[in-house]
């Protein structure tokens, strides 16, 4: 069908490439979100553990009950607000990182689309007389290729929204939780 083998070996490197491109750059957005994710644990974790220190220190000098009530409390408040800003933070950073994948995605689904459809244009062009048959064959098999390809990428974006919305109310019932055990 195709009249020059090196035409259809340069197609299959340059979608490997591409697909390989695509592959290095999912990664790199999945370790920024990580990276991003593990230094706003460390940052929590530390500054914790200095408040957590430092406020031990206080509640254990408390003369009476009363005062270690007041401590107790004082120390509570503020950290309803940081829960809060933890989940703002940790739901920006997953919102950002499923922003990177969904414009690779939508980019390599295009890119995906125009280098099939120009390969079988090409083979369309090069395929010799008495052959529209196996043609037509062919682009209906692209045709379903590319539906099933749309019908994969709204399934992942609506595991990427269903996994976010799962975040957000987790954060949420973390939040509340937080603030029906902080004493008023």
């Amino acid at each position: 069908m195709i009249s020059n083998s090196d035409q259809y070996t340069a197609v299959n490197k340059a979608f490997f490439e591409s697909q390989l491109a695509a592959f290095q750059e999912l990664t790199s957005i999945a370790m920024g979100g990580t990276e991003k994710i593990v230094a706003l644990n460390l940052a929590a974790a530390k500054e914790s553990a200095e408040e957590t220190s430092s406020a031990v220190k206080e509640l254990l000098s408390a003369k009476d009950p009363q005062a270690f009530l007041a401590l107790a409390t004082k120390y509570a408040k503020p950290n309803v607000e940081k829960v809060a800003a933890y989940n703002q933070h940790l739901t920006s950073i997953v919102t950002e990182t499923k922003a990177g994948f969904s414009k690779l995605a939508d980019q390599q689904t295009a890119e995906v689309r125009a280098k099939v459809g120009n390969f079988v244009d090409t083979v369309a062009k090069n395929a010799p007389a008495g052959s529209e048959g196996v043609i037509a064959m062919l682009k209906s098999s692209v045709e379903k290729t590319n539906e099933g390809i749309e019908k994969f990428h709204v399934a992942t974006k609506h595991a990427i929204d269903t996994t976010q919305a799962h975040l957000e109310k987790a954060s949420e019932k973390i939040t509340e939780t937080v603030k029906k055990a902080t004493p008023k």
